[in-house]
């Protein structure tokens, strides 16, 4: 790609180099004009542009950072996972139906699971709740008594009593048992408020599938019943005479499965389960698959643990085809098919978009032709090194300015060199390692220790948000999320780079990007112009991202900006949130504001009587600790 810098950049090349049209799913592609634009109702159908987005945003009178949704994409997801099971079980003549549920822990924002409710409502497309927070906020949303709420978790007495209330409401709960003393609770609401439940277990399988999450399954997985102890609840509800209340079976692989194999595997152990529940005389009538469909955010279509191997077709294909090959030869009715789909369900709603405050950049440096009398020998080494580049001595001098820059360092720490001199080496250092770099491009077998002496080089992009609030999987596992610039994609991108946050912390990085073969260490990004803004985009950070974001810093929540396009190409902006204040997130952490103010007043206040301040200058400054306390958190221009 790079050799292209010396011709005319063209649109393709950056649909290329930043791989849209891999994981963009044809929700976002690249205009001619060199801008990222979304499509919500595939290619070829009505697309905005996202710097016109900022625009109208920056018009409104919100700074960056955003969180933009488009609410038509959280529409399209929905349909499609629901069409696509459809599709699936009409071809294999499946006689049960597909019910989706929303597991509201993946994205708890009101607006979210509000969005959800109404858009699958045509689908009966349900709920999964984790707690009584959770069920209270389902049951306030959900309008459809065919949709399912699927209630997980640990249970106590008040949420199985929320739970038996919402029965009698007439919506279609299950509860799932979770840990086998969980019954002796449910058979003891149940009798007390006269209500008989739909009751399901979550069974741990024996396969386990890869991935971050692999510990959700397997037999030692930590929430489930073992085969064993579902055959205890088989005979403590057959005692109870209450064994047609058991509806349902439950088991959760993981989140993110990249191999449908795995899939497969666990939908057969988990039909097999099912089978010998109805052998046992069980009503049955719901298989629960869990979560598990994966989101491609590589765009590599491999087992990646950031990408998956299958469609979304293949994926609803390879369930209902699993589930009829077992339950056929058993001569049992087929079930209802319950997926906990959140990651991809709601991953493409959801774009960060953040502008760039400023670059840090290794560059070239006028070196001295002499050297001062009083040189240290290191330095003088180091230019030495820097003179005796050849491509066939590429490590020998790595190696050596490595040791030399060591050296100097060493005497600066015991005082025997100078701030300067320190100085001094450190130019020669990094003039030797750029001159690596650019030789190392012309061999055909780079060693080893000269693999990644570009990121050593790359350019540091100070962005406009925090890792730890927005992006907290990036930091915490290592997720990768595709980012790119949202503009200037006709130009050829000269430098790479990898992002800072805002944060005063080294974690606060992101270093990893998406690549065909993996990932890379940098990204390809444009230099900085005087004067103008330069705009990056996070995308498919819809899923766990905002419910597990921290104040790290006391950085608080980002402004939201929720869209909607139509299909003439017009788009509305249909809800806006500003983000936390200054005031909002001293009260998270037990400051009280006000308190604050007072003390700030008593503070200059004593300043006055002091003589340092005059009257009218602490009218000044509490007006600007107020005004600072209304602020947003992150940079304002």
């Amino acid at each position: 790609m790079k050799n292209q810098a010396l011709q005319q950049w063209r649109v393709e090349d950056s649909k290329e180099l930043y791989g849209i049209g891999n994981w963009g799913s044809g929700y976002f592609d690249i205009s001619e004009a060199g801008e990222v634009v979304i499509s919500p109702y595939g290619p070829g159908g009505p697309h905005v542009s996202i710097p016109e987005i900022i625009s109208g945003i920056r018009e409104r009178g919100y700074d960056m950072p955003v969180l933009l949704r488009v609410e038509n994409i959280l529409d399209a997801r929905i349909a499609n996972i629901h069409e696509c099971f459809r599709k699936s079980i009409a071809e294999l003549h499946y006689k049960g139906q597909y019910r989706g549920v929303f597991p509201i822990k993946v994205n708890q924002q009101q607006q979210v699971v509000e969005k959800i409710a109404q858009s699958g409502s045509k689908y009966h497309h349900g709920l999964e709740v984790g707690s009584k927070a959770e069920l209270i906020a389902a049951v306030s949303l959900m309008r459809d008594p065919e949709a399912c709420i699927v209630c997980n978790g640990y249970k106590d007495e008040e949420f199985i009593d929320l739970g038996l209330q919402t029965l009698r409401l007439g919506f279609n709960l299950f509860f799932v048992l979770e840990m086998p003393g969980e019954l002796d609770l449910l058979l003891e609401r149940c009798r007390a408020l006269g209500v008989r439940p739909n009751i399901g277990v979550r069974a741990k399988l024996a396969v386990k599938a890869g991935g971050h999450w692999t510990d959700s399954g397997g037999e030692r997985s930590t929430f489930g019943l073992s085969p064993a102890q579902i055959v205890d609840v088989l005979d403590r509800l057959k005692a109870c005479d209450m064994l047609d209340c058991f509806r349902l079976l439950h088991y959760h692989l993981g989140s993110q499965i990249s191999n449908i194999r795995d899939i497969r595997t666990g939908v057969m152990e988990g039909t097999r389960l099912y089978v010998g529940l109805i052998q046992e005389g069980a009503p049955m009538g719901y298989l629960d698959l869990g979560g598990g469909l994966a989101v491609d955010y590589d765009g590599s279509h491999t087992n990646y643990i950031s990408s998956r191997n299958y469609s979304l077709s293949e994926y609803c294909t390879d369930v209902v085809e699993a589930i009829m090959s077992i339950l056929d030869e058993e001569n049992i009715d087929h079930p209802h098919i319950i997926t906990e789909s959140g990651r991809a369900t709601v991953a493409y709603y959801s774009v960060l978009l953040f502008n760039v405050l400023d670059v840090s950049i290794v560059e070239e440096v006028q070196l001295p032709d002499t050297l001062p009398e009083d040189t240290p020998e290191p330095v003088r080494n180091l230019r030495e090194v820097l003179a005796s580049i050849s491509l066939r001595n590429l490590q020998e001098c790595y190696n050596d300015a490595i040791y030399y820059r060591d050296e100097m360092r060493q005497l600066f720490f015991t005082g025997m060199a100078t701030l300067r001199q320190r100085t001094l080496s450190e130019r020669f250092f990094w003039a030797i390692i750029l001159r690596i770099a650019r030789e190392k491009s012309k061999l055909k077998n780079v060693p080893r220790d000269l693999e990644d002496i570009d990121v050593s080089l790359a350019d540091i992009y100070y962005g406009n948000f925090s890792v730890f609030q927005s992006l907290p999987d990036s930091w915490a596992i290592d997720q990768l999320f595709p980012i790119m610039p949202v503009h200037r994609l006709g130009e050829f991108p000269s430098r790479q780079g990898i992002i800072s946050d805002i944060t005063c912390d080294s974690d606060g990085r992101i270093d990893h990007f998406i690549d065909p073969q993996g990932h890379k260490s940098t990204l390809d990004l444009h230099p900085l112009r005087d004067g103008e803004e330069y705009y990056l985009g996070a995308f498919l950070v819809g899923a766990y991202q905002e419910t597990l974001g921290d104040l790290h810093n006391l950085m608080g929540d980002t402004n939201v900006v929720s869209i909607r396009i139509d299909e003439d190409g017009g788009y509305e902006y249909v809800r806006e949130i500003r983000g936390d204040s200054v005031a909002d997130i001293l009260a998270y952490v037990e400051y009280e504001p006000r308190r604050i103010l007072e003390d700030l007043r008593i503070t200059a206040e004593i300043a006055v009587r002091q003589g340092r301040i005059s009257p009218s200058e602490r009218y000044g400054i509490m007006q600007a600790f107020e005004d600072g306390l209304r602020g947003y958190t992150y940079f304002e221009r």
